[in-house]
């Protein structure tokens, strides 16, 4: 999972230079370039939308929009094409409990959220 602010320097059509391979070119490039089958980027989170990855070609997809954010948003916010999942959903806002846990627990000293 990848939480980044989204923006078209973030989401680029092509790298210089790869620190973390994704699908790469598609269905078993991962495997072909010698890394564990069954593995890759499950969620890509982004303070647009939430993106995933299309089962079958593994290209990056919308799953859902935060509120208030249309698909012409994220699209012009990405260097590439995005495809968008069948059923796209409105991001549901976060608990308090989950907020709690967000605040206290996963970054209790606010490097990220709360910036």
């Amino acid at each position: 999972m990848v939480v980044t602010n989204h923006d078209p320097r973030r989401f680029v059509a092509e790298l210089d230079f790869l620190t973390t391979p994704g699908y790469l070119h598609g269905p078993g490039a991962r495997e072909a370039a010698g890394l564990p089958p069954g593995t890759g980027p499950y969620r890509v989170i982004t303070d647009l939308a939430i993106l995933g990855y299309h089962d079958t070609s593994k290209r990056m997809q919308v799953l859902s929009l935060h509120p208030g954010v249309d698909l012409e948003r994220v699209r012009k916010a990405t260097s590439f094409e995005l495809e968008v999942a069948e059923s796209l959903a409105v991001t549901p806002l976060p608990t308090e409990h989950e907020l709690c846990i967000l605040r206290e627990e996963v970054d209790p000293h606010r490097y990220i959220i709360g910036r």
